[in-house]
């Protein structure tokens, strides 16, 4: 605007002094002044009409030159700022991202459950990394077979299945190279066949960052973030990933060692089966629950018959072998009744069996000390076998009380063994 004044201007006042020229000559050619002087008034004229006109035109160039000089400046200065403060907001986003962190390893040494672990760092990445969009995938890996267990999903489709629940090309990717994955657009990335990832699982994934759970040089788990739009993570993203899948896989393994020492404690080495204290502790809870709601629980105590001569026979490993035959046969066999099993010494099991009646439970027994029976033991190259003998009692028919319900199942397995041994007997 302030351009385009000063031309009007500028030429305005180059009119003007042509006018006021025109109108000195007109009045000497009126009142007859000699030619001579009139055609050096007018030259005199034309030329300061000429370097006045040049004079402006300068001017007004230079003016024009400035104006596009201030105005690069202008966009400049505008860039920059705008850029500052892109950068200003993405420091600000960082510095309240990393903020959290503390807050994080409160909340992760807070407790060893794996559970509250799992669900800690699926939540912080959920909120702080995709802000609670798309899908959190939380892997766990079995160090025995290498495979990938789908432990935790986080859901802005709460209807959404997933399928995969042993992980993906994308997860196994990971597995395989033990890095960090950004796709920020799948449709464009060469890796992955698109058509394949598409057989493999319906939901639509457009873009995702994947990062591994790694302690001590040991792969734990994958945790994983996607969205079915394009472009929905960046490389700083993956970074904070990364930083807290670090600090994950550390109380990660921590967990797992608490629960691995857990169950050690309540389970029996040599068998697998729970221990004697866990096993009375449970049985105490199943009585109170059926006292009060009148329900049954049945009791099996269950002794391999002369154990110790085989042990004579074959050595003490085999011994230990066939316990942990036996202890696999339990769970096999009566594992439609959902049992509580557990080793209670020596060469004696004790098996709990909820809701059957004194009945049902004497055919179950049955059906158990005939498969025990009938199963062959290879040891030394020679097929061998051994017999048990069961004793049965029922709650609440033989007892209220949990105690003497397995002092009289032990009663009646003695006299199981009484009377010839290799059979079933109740009180």
């Amino acid at each position: 605007m302030r351009q385009q004044n000063f031309r009007k201007q500028a030429c305005f006042l180059a009119l003007l002094v042509c006018l006021v020229g025109l109108s000195a000559d007109i009045f000497l050619f009126h009142h007859k002044i000699q030619p001579v002087f009139f055609l050096a008034f007018a030259a005199l004229n034309l030329t300061v009409s000429f370097f006045l006109i040049r004079f402006f035109s300068e001017k007004i160039f230079l003016s024009e030159s400035n104006i596009e000089k201030t105005r690069e400046r202008i966009n400049v200065i505008n860039a920059e700022s705008r850029k500052s403060l892109e950068l200003g907001a993405s420091l600000k986003f960082k510095i309240t991202r990393y903020d959290n962190l503390k807050k994080v390893i409160e909340d992760l040494n807070r407790s060893l459950r794996l559970e509250v672990l799992v669900n800690v760092l699926s939540s912080t990445v959920y909120s702080l990394i995709s802000n609670s969009s798309g899908t959190v995938l939380f892997y766990l890996l079995d160090s025995r077979s290498q495979k990938l267990n789908l432990i935790h999903s986080v859901k802005e489709n709460s209807g959404m299945v997933i399928l995969s629940k042993e992980g993906d090309i994308f997860d196994y990717w990971v597995l395989r190279h033990s890095h960090e994955l950004i796709i920020e657009d799948l449709k464009n990335d060469f890796r992955f066949d698109l058509d394949t990832v598409r057989s493999q699982e319906m939901r639509p994934v457009l873009s995702l960052i994947s990062s591994p759970l790694i302690s001590h040089h040991s792969l734990l788990g994958i945790l994983r973030l996607e969205s079915d739009k394009r472009g929905s993570f960046n490389q700083d993203d993956l970074r904070f990933l990364s930083l807290v899948s670090g600090l994950g896989a550390v109380a990660l393994e921590n967990s797992l060692l608490f629960q691995k020492t857990q169950d050690l404690a309540i389970h029996d080495d040599l068998t697998g089966l729970y221990s004697k204290q866990y096993f009375i502790g449970r049985l105490k809870d199943e009585a109170k629950r059926c006292n009060r709601l009148d329900q049954r629980i049945c009791m099996f105590m269950v002794d391999i018959d002369f154990f110790k001569q085989y042990n004579d026979k074959f050595g003490h490993i085999a011994g230990d072998f066939v316990l942990k035959k036996v202890g696999s046969l339990l769970k096999e066999t009566l594992a439609q009744f959902n049992p509580l099993l557990c080793r209670f010494g020596g060469e004696e099991f004790l098996v709990m069996l909820p809701g059957l009646d004194k009945h049902r439970s004497l055919e179950v027994a049955e059906e158990l000390r005939r498969r025990i029976q009938t199963e062959t033991i290879l040891l030394r190259r020679q097929n061998t076998s051994v017999t048990v003998s069961i004793g049965v009692a029922c709650m609440p028919l033989d007892t209220k009380d949990e105690d003497e319900l397995i002092q009289m199942a032990d009663k009646s397995m003695y006299e199981a063994k009484k009377k010839g041994r290799n059979r079933v007997c109740s009180t």
